[in-house]
């Protein structure tokens, strides 16, 4: 598996600010809007985002940046509003210089910058995907306890974010990743002091509350796609199916997870990749492959191609990096559905109906 490298480089904003912003892979060009916290050297090799960006890499020329004000982008931040964040994005994409249509990816507050401006530029969208998106800010949803506790939050950001108050850990950091592992949270953890201040990590928040995009929502006309998992508290899933249900024509799928940023060793993170191969055109047959492969995940594939190298469980989980639990549990799946009960079988099956790693 050759080894996918990054190419960091700066675009400068109308208003002065120096945007970092950075590119992998090759293919059909994937843009990720910003969402909150990021740090793009930082996160290129961390346990919670490195199995996203080996995704989005493996399979586009994959383009992100980091925020006014985060990561590393200016610490001067200067305006932050709808208006401010849809032009970086298009600065960040004029840089990119892609040769016409593009896939546009918004996370979280990302959402609603790329329904901004797949509305403001629908003849440069090809598709767009949305993931624990939402078009209303907190303090747009009609929910007084629920934007009482957004305001709480902002306080004690404001007053520990530097800090390694255990408190605040628990209150902030695992309410985007409930699942994570002990060595994720504290890469979460650590993420939130390395990328930005506490007064900008405030404002920041402060502005995402009042983002709403709701009436924007029916000029869409880009082939959309709304995932959302089931149990996020950072953005709760009907804020998916109100852009869902707005958005002419889009595609909603629910994801069995509680993780705002899904994790790699959950079966919702290789139903989320599946999903999104198949929408953006990229799950077509291999040719002269047996369509049988086609049911298989993206993850299964990998497996499989392990598998006929002669690698064993604890082989495979140390080369993708996940459990021996969760490549049983692939194993077995793609054994249901090939057919097949052993690994010889499995190998045998693959060779001789033309399966390509």
């Amino acid at each position: 598996m050759k080894k996918t490298t990054q190419r960091i480089r700066y675009v400068p904003t109308t208003d002065g600010v120096r945007l970092a912003w950075a590119e992998a892979g090759a293919g059909p060009v994937l843009v990720k809007a910003a969402n909150w916290l990021s740090h793009l050297e930082y996160e290129w090799e961390s346990p919670v985002w490195r199995h996203w960006i080996r995704f989005f890499s493996d399979h586009f020329r994959f383009v992100r940046f980091d925020e006014r004000g985060c990561g590393m982008t200016d610490l001067n931040v200067g305006d932050l509003s709808l208006n401010r964040w849809v032009e970086d994005l298009e600065a960040v994409v004029e840089a990119a210089n892609p040769q016409g249509p593009f896939a546009l990816l918004g996370i979280s507050q990302g959402g609603p910058i790329c329904v901004a401006y797949a509305v403001k530029h629908p003849e440069r969208v090809s598709h767009l995907i949305l993931y624990g998106a939402y078009a209303r800010g907190a303090s747009r949803r009609g929910d007084p306890d629920r934007e009482s506790f957004y305001r709480a939050m902002i306080a004690l950001v404001r007053l520990e974010w530097g800090s390694d108050n255990p408190t605040f850990r628990q209150v902030f950091t695992s309410r985007f990743i409930p699942g994570g592992t002990d060595e994720q949270l504290g890469w979460f953890n650590d993420l939130c002091r390395k990328t930005l201040t506490a007064e900008t990590a405030a404002r920041l928040l402060e502005s995402r509350a009042t983002l709403d995009v709701v009436s924007l929502l029916g000029e869409v006309r880009t082939p959309t796609l709304v995932l959302h998992a089931r149990g996020d508290v950072v953005a709760p899933i009907v804020e998916g199916q109100i852009l869902a249900a707005g958005i002419p024509g889009a595609q909603f799928v629910e994801l069995d997870s509680k993780n705002h940023i899904l994790l790699e060793n959950e079966p919702a993170w290789d139903r989320f990749r599946e999903v999104v191969l198949e929408f953006t055109g990229l799950s077509v047959p291999v040719s002269g492959e047996d369509p049988a492969f086609a049911s298989l995940s993206p993850r299964e594939r990998e497996v499989l191609t392990l598998i006929t190298e002669g690698l064993g469980n604890a082989q495979i989980a140390e080369r993708l990096s996940i459990s021996e639990k969760t490549v049983r549990n692939h194993v077995s799946n793609l054994f249901d559905k090939l057919g097949v009960w052993t690994r010889a079988q499995a190998i045998v099956f693959a060779m001789e109906r033309g399966f390509k790693s």
